[in-house]
């Protein structure tokens, strides 16, 4: 059997033996304290109370550390055995024999082939334009449809609510052929414009997540706003906008991460290498070195650099978007 299995196995088997011991001892020392109460206990007992406590209390600590750290080990790996992997030779990769964690000599000129082997600054490029042109359109516009959900009278606004919202269950794959002959009629094949187009008549899911932080935002300084002579759009401009920050934040960073890691649309919309996407370079590099996955793990570290960086500079705002609920703002 190989050790890091009989390694596991007595893990748990420890982790089993520790929480019922723990179970045992709570349960003991409930039935101390309630002796204790009718007529008490002795020194001994006491002491075995004071013990129980102390077992529970640290074990419980050590318990919810050791589930987090494993949860965070789990998460982190597939990021750190593709770093690893960038750094072998095709043949440590390749082993099936024995697994190699550690490589024996980092091949950094991996980074450098993959580099130069497809062009990362358009792609990149490419990417970055896509960003800029669909974000903020898509966040004003999905802004403005969520505050007349929220605070604007109409009427039946529930039944169009529900009807935007049944558009989310229908499979983007089930509209792709209509969608390609419209773009193609167009002219927009190896052009942006399919990318573009959509996002500036806002996005569904995206509206449904700010009517439910602008429900949280109390009618009352809207009717203020009113009584001053303030029209809907004011009131939007000068009173929801400005305390929509956090949910906004959270959105464009959400969106930002949707569109770097989409490869689906561009695939079907960008074939010229002049347009493609920093996927679909990507995707390219893979195709020509099937038998070479430390060229393509490299590609990919690359390609995971920006989204590093955007998440450790926003990872607040991670948690501020998971904060709001369908109760209201929360946190």
């Amino acid at each position: 059997m190989n050790a890091a299995v009989i390694v596991l196995l007595v893990l748990l088997a420890a982790l089993a033996v520790s929480v019922a011991a723990g179970y045992a001892f709570s349960s003991r020392s409930a039935r101390l304290r309630a002796m204790d109460v009718r007529g008490g206990i002795g020194a001994r007992q006491k002491a075995f109370v004071r013990f129980s406590s102390a077992y529970c209390r640290i074990g419980g600590r050590v318990l919810a550390y050791g589930i987090l750290f494993l949860t965070c080990a789990a998460s982190l790996f597939p990021f750190l055995w593709m770093i690893s992997s960038s750094l072998k030779t095709p043949a440590e990769v390749s082993n099936t024999m024995r697994l190699v964690f550690f490589p024996a000599s980092p091949q950094w000129s991996n980074y450098a082939r993959a580099w130069t082997t497809i062009d990362m600054v358009g792609g990149f490029l490419n990417t970055m334009i896509i960003e800029a042109a669909t974000i903020p359109v898509c966040v004003i516009v999905s802004s403005l449809e969520a505050f007349a959900f929220s605070k604007m009278y109409m009427r039946h606004k529930t039944v169009h609510l529900l009807i935007l919202l049944s558009g989310l269950m229908v499979p983007y794959a089930s509209v792709v052929l209509p969608l390609y002959r419209a773009y193609y009629k167009l002219g927009f094949i190896n052009t942006f414009w399919p990318l573009i187009l959509p996002t500036m008549f806002g996005s569904v899911s995206q509206m449904f997540f700010y009517i439910q932080y602008q429900k949280g935002i109390p009618d009352a300084m809207f009717e203020s706003g009113k009584i001053d002579g303030a029209g809907y759009l004011q009131q939007f401009v000068h009173i929801m906008l400005p305390m929509m920050g956090p949910a906004i934040a959270a959105q464009v960073v959400f969106m930002f991460i949707g569109n770097w890691n989409d490869f689906f649309a561009p695939s079907l919309y960008l074939t010229n290498e002049n347009v493609k996407t920093l996927q679909l370079k990507l995707k390219s590099l893979s195709d020509g070195n099937r038998m070479d996955l430390p060229y393509v793990f490299a590609g990919a570290a690359i390609t995971c650099v920006p989204l590093f960086a955007i998440y450790f500079a926003f990872q607040r705002y991670f948690v501020g978007g998971l904060a709001i609920t369908g109760t209201g703002v929360k946190g």
